[in-house]
């Protein structure tokens, strides 16, 4: 008997973007950000875990499968500094899932619409330099320049206008195969 390998590896359609409030998705979210930023890109040495994780919300992507979350795909977390200034920061897509369409531009929508129902009036994130081009695409300016972790950042505001408050804890959306291959 011949086993075929299938054309595409499987990726799921159906994605849940919410605020991880299960034990699961938080310790999904934490190894997730250990995967990309220590693993992958070294900035940190075995955890990333610092004091803003005390006060942050973690927001999970959540892949599903038969219409039930089974894996987070991606992660931000938010934290209010201050009466109505936000920042996110450590926003991490899973390797295996960065081709799929708007997983990282859901949870960035989702973060500043998070914090607007919140009451954020300012939303600020320290962004890799790699990544300025999808934030400025997404309505975000450039603050300033600066190095963090010993790589480039910029410091970046998102316009609010561009961002409805978004109240509901959870975002379900579908992404074509066509799209996700």
């Amino acid at each position: 008997m011949i086993l075929l390998e299938p054309p595409f590896p499987f990726l799921p359609a159906e994605y849940r973007v919410r605020l991880a409030v299960e034990d699961w998705e938080r310790e999904q979210c934490a190894q997730l950000r250990r995967l990309v930023f220590c693993a992958e890109q070294g900035l940190f040495d075995g955890d990333d875990h610092d004091q803003l994780d005390d006060c942050a919300l973690p927001i999970a992507a959540l892949a599903c499968v038969a219409g039930m979350p089974e894996q987070v795909v991606g992660t931000v977390r938010i934290c209010e500094l201050e009466p109505g200034l936000w920042q996110g920061s450590r926003l991490a897509v899973h390797r295996d899932f960065r081709a799929v369409a708007w997983i990282g531009s859901e949870l960035i929508r989702h973060a500043v619409g998070s914090a607007r129902a919140r009451g954020c009036t300012r939303f600020l994130a320290h962004i890799q330099q790699q990544n300025v081009g999808l934030f400025r695409r997404l309505h975000w300016e450039s603050l300033d320049e600066l190095m963090l972790h010993g790589r480039p950042h910029r410091l970046m505001q998102a316009d609010l206008a561009h961002y409805p408050s978004r109240p509901q804890a959870e975002v379900p959306f579908v992404v074509s195969v066509r799209s996700a291959a």
